[in-house]
């Protein structure tokens, strides 16, 4: 648990969304959400926490989704999370080595002794 963060006990984040503090325990024990403790085994919820259970009303509330139904949802929009960190980390990856290549083509060509001029694109027209 981190000090620099905001976190709320039970009784507060049960009245701001309006459920009862028995719905919120019934969503701990399912595994939709997994609040801090306190030493004293205190449910404290931070941001991540709200936002998470807000995503499981508005599935729940507005879309008629079923706990069974929004454990997979949630478990789904993990992977996708995942999968886009992931793809964005090998995307950086690519466009680190494509300028760390074009760099060292550049050093090379201005060592050369023949100076060549750089290819020139001629676009195909289709149909």
């Amino acid at each position: 648990m981190k000090r620099d963060k905001a976190y709320y006990m039970i009784s507060v984040v049960s009245k701001r969304f309006q459920v009862h503090p028995q719905t919120l325990r019934l969503y701990e024990r399912e595994g939709l959400l997994k609040p801090s403790r306190t030493e004293g085994n205190t449910r404290l919820y931070s941001d991540e926490d709200l936002d998470r259970l807000a995503r499981i009303l508005r599935l729940t509330r507005d879309l008629g989704v079923n706990l069974a139904g929004v454990e997979v949802i949630l478990k789904m929009r993990e992977v996708i999370e995942k999968m886009e960190k992931d793809f964005n980390d090998l995307l950086r990856s690519v466009r680190d080595e494509v300028r760390k290549r074009e760099q060292e083509t550049h050093e090379h060509s201005s060592r050369a002794l023949v100076k060549s001029s750089p290819a020139r694109v001629i676009p195909i027209k289709k149909g």
